[in-house]
C-alpha cells in the first residue's frame, strides 16, 4: 500500500509527502530509505500512513549526505544506530578512497605512456599489470634479481654493499605518478628480467666479492672532465689528441702491464645498463639525477688500450 504524500497530520509530525517537500527528495527515496531501517517512521495514521517526527529531516539530510559520499546503506543505518561513529566510518573512507584514487592514476599514467609511446594490446597489458603492483610485489622483483647476482656472496664480502644499494626501492609509486616514474618502473622490471643484463651484474657481484674493485686512480673527476670532453668534442681515443688527453688522466710512466690491467678493470666496472638501472632507482626514489659517466669512462677504456707503451 502506497503512502500518501498529501495526508497532513496536526500533531508536529510530518506525513512523508511533506517530508519530502522539505529535503528535497523523492518519495519514492524516503520510503525506500524507510524500508531499509535507516529513516524509520515515528508511528503511523489510522489509515496506515506513515509519520515523521521534527527530527526525521535532520536524519535523511544526513543519510542523504553519507550515501553522496558513498556509503552503503548498511553502513548509514550503523551509524545512525551508533554502531559506529561517523570519525570510523569518514576514516575508512578515506583510506578506500585514497586506494581508489590511486588506481586511478596509475591507470592513468599508463594509459598516458601508451598514448606517448603506442604499443600493442599486450604491452599495454603488461605495463598495467607492473604499474599497479604492490609494494611487497615490486620489491620482490627486485630482490629475486639482486639474490640470484649476488647468490653466495658473503654480507661482508668486498663489494657486497652493492647489493644492498640495488634493494633500494621506494615505499609505493607516488599516488600521482608522474610519466616519467611509470616509464622508470616499467623499464626497470624489464631490465632485471633481461639475462643478459642479469649475467652482466652477475660478474660485476662476483669480481666486486673477489676485491677487484674499481682501481684508486684515475681520479673519476679528472675523467668526467678530460674524458668527458673528448667524448663532447668527439675526439678519437686512438688519436694523437686522444693520447694527450690520456696523459692529463693517468700516469704517463705507467707499463704496458698496468695499462692493460687498469683497462680489464675499468671494463669490468663500467657497462651502461648497470649505470641505467641506478638512473631508473633515482628516478622512482626521487634521487638528484648525476650526468652519465660512462661515455667518458668507456673513452678512457678504449684510449688506454690505443696507446700501451712500447706497443
Amino acid at each position: 500500500m502506497s503512502d500518501l504524500s498529501d495526508v497532513s497530520d496536526c500533531t508536529g509530525t510530518l506525513t512523508i509527502g511533506e517530508l519530502a517537500r522539505r529535503t528535497g527528495l523523492s518519495v519514492r527515496t524516503i520510503r525506500f530509505w524507510s524500508d531499509s531501517g535507516v529513516v524509520a517512521p515515528s508511528g503511523r495514521t489510522a489509515g496506515g500512513f506513515r509519520l515523521y517526527d521534527a527530527g526525521a529531516a535532520a536524519r535523511v539530510d544526513l543519510v542523504r549526505t553519507l550515501r553522496e559520499l558513498g556509503l552503503p546503506l548498511e553502513t548509514v543505518r550503523r551509524v545512525l544506530d551508533r554502531q559506529v561513529t561517523v570519525r570510523d566510518v569518514a576514516g575508512a573512507h578515506v583510506r578506500a578512497l585514497d586506494a581508489e584514487i590511486r588506481t586511478l592514476m596509475v591507470r592513468r599514467a599508463v594509459l598516458d605512456r601508451v598514448a606517448r609511446h603506442g604499443g600493442t594490446t599486450e604491452e599495454m597489458r603488461v605495463m598495467h599489470e607492473l604499474a599497479r603492483m604492490s609494494v611487497d610485489e615490486r620489491q620482490r622483483i627486485i630482490d629475486d634479481f639482486v639474490r640470484e647476482s649476488f647468490d653466495g656472496i658473503g654480507p661482508n664480502a668486498p663489494g657486497a654493499q652493492l647489493a644492498q644499494a640495488m634493494r633500494t626501492m621506494p615505499g609505493a609509486l607516488p599516488a600521482n605518478p608522474t610519466p616519467e616514474q611509470v616509464d622508470a618502473w616499467v623499464e626497470l622490471a624489464e631490465l632485471v628480467s633481461d639475462e643478459p643484463f642479469r649475467r652482466r651484474v652477475r660478474e660485476m657481484a662476483l669480481a666486486g666479492a673477489r676485491g677487484e674493485r674499481q682501481p684508486e686512480g684515475p681520479d673519476p673527476a679528472k675523467v668526467m672532465e678530460h674524458a668527458g670532453r673528448a667524448v663532447h668534442e668527439r675526439i678519437a681515443p686512438e688519436s694523437a689528441a686522444g693520447k694527450e688527453i690520456l696523459h692529463r688522466i693517468v700516469d704517463p710512466g705507467l707499463t704496458a702491464a698496468e695499462h692493460a690491467l687498469l683497462a680489464d678493470r675499468l671494463a669490468t666496472f663500467t657497462d651502461r645498463r648497470v649505470e641505467r638501472y641506478w638512473q631508473l632507482l633515482g628516478a622512482l626514489n626521487g634521487w638528484p639525477q648525476a650526468p652519465s659517466g660512462v661515455p667518458a669512462f668507456e673513452w678512457l677504456i678504449a684510449a688506454l688500450r690505443a696507446h700501451v707503451p712500447g706497443g
